[in-house]
């Protein structure tokens, strides 16, 4: 691993403990389950051109737990996230990821449709270079910079189950950990708060 990958890691870390130790009431951890199909598209294409998405014959199927560590400013969660994916389709590798998770959780319709938003950040290991990396960028390599943007969607009468989409992006984050590489997947699954 890169020593600057290093550091980053250690930022990270950094960034989260100063959370408040102190749960409000409330689940204190989430299972995920959830399928992504995997696209030859840049991440920003899903918000610029999302009628432009080009999907690959690949899917990811990924468990996850996610446990809060505590919260800020009354409307910010944070939390940490592992990851375990199965890749199917013209790849056939495991991966690996572990980020760390901030979650805005007040939107003011919350009482018709409790809404939350995430953005996660870590590192990703494929115990194979990915062939769609290779395909749509020439090379990759197995650790990568991961990140992620959440919209969970739940019932107010059924707040521990939610409805999720995510976007599931492995980045050579500007050359940091690789030359090129990198891939982003469109995501929908459950979640489950207990």
């Amino acid at each position: 691993m890169k020593p600057l990958c290093l550091y980053s890691l250690i930022l990270l870390i950094c960034f989260l403990l100063p959370a408040s130790n102190s749960f409000s009431a409330g689940e204190k951890y989430a299972l995920n389950l959830w399928g992504a199909k995997l696209t030859s598209n840049n991440w920003d294409d899903f918000f610029g051109k999302p009628h432009k998405l080009n999907y690959v014959d690949s899917k990811i199927f990924i468990v996850s737990l996610a446990k809060r560590l505590g919260k800020q400013h009354r409307r910010l969660n944070y939390e940490i996230e592992g990851q375990l994916g199965k890749h199917s389709g013209i790849q056939n590798h495991w991966e690996i990821n572990g980020l760390g998770v901030a979650r805005w959780e007040p939107f003011f319709w919350d009482r018709w449709i409790d809404t939350s938003m995430a953005f996660g950040l870590g590192l990703s290991y494929a115990t194979e270079k990915p062939k769609v990396e290779i395909l749509n960028e020439g090379s990759t390599e197995k650790w990568m910079i991961y990140w992620m943007m959440e919209l969970a969607f739940d019932l107010p009468q059924h707040p521990q189950f939610a409805l999720i989409t995510r976007l599931h992006h492995r980045s050579e984050a500007y050359g940091l950990m690789a030359e090129e590489g990198g891939s982003n997947a469109l995501a929908i699954g459950l979640k489950y708060r207990f």
